[in-house]
């Protein structure tokens, strides 16, 4: 059980790193639909190396049994993290409005983020 949860955590962090990294490029070399940005790509990566937290913290811990409170605050703080930083380099978000939505829905997991912080024990 314990291997094939390395795998699949390996296999997340991997392809996570990737698509963070250099999305357009992984887009290319895997002849996948080329998008205008890497916005969503980046995205899909913040949230598989989320996952992937999630499953290391789920073989770490001998009480943890599905990714729970702690796998969530991992992936909502991933996430919450790759779209401030592609806000903050001006890769997201065209118009005002799309750049106040994306800053809100940050705040907003952060905030989710300190609620499961509260109950993970």
């Amino acid at each position: 059980m314990q291997s094939i949860l390395l795998v699949d955590l390996l296999l997340k962090l991997v392809s996570g790193v990737l698509l963070v990294l250099a999305p357009l490029t992984v887009c290319r070399v895997f002849g996948l639909p080329r998008p205008t940005s890497g916005f969503w790509p980046r995205m899909l990566g913040a949230v598989l190396i989320g996952h992937a937290g999630g499953l290391f913290l789920e073989g770490a811990v001998s009480n943890v049994h599905g990714i729970g409170l702690g796998g969530s605050l991992i992936v909502n703080l991933a996430t919450a993290g790759m779209i401030a930083a592609q806000l903050i380099l001006n890769a997201a978000g065209s118009s005002r409005r799309a750049k106040f939505l994306l800053w809100l829905l940050v705040f907003a997991l952060l905030l989710l983020c300190l609620a499961e912080l509260a109950f993970v024990s």
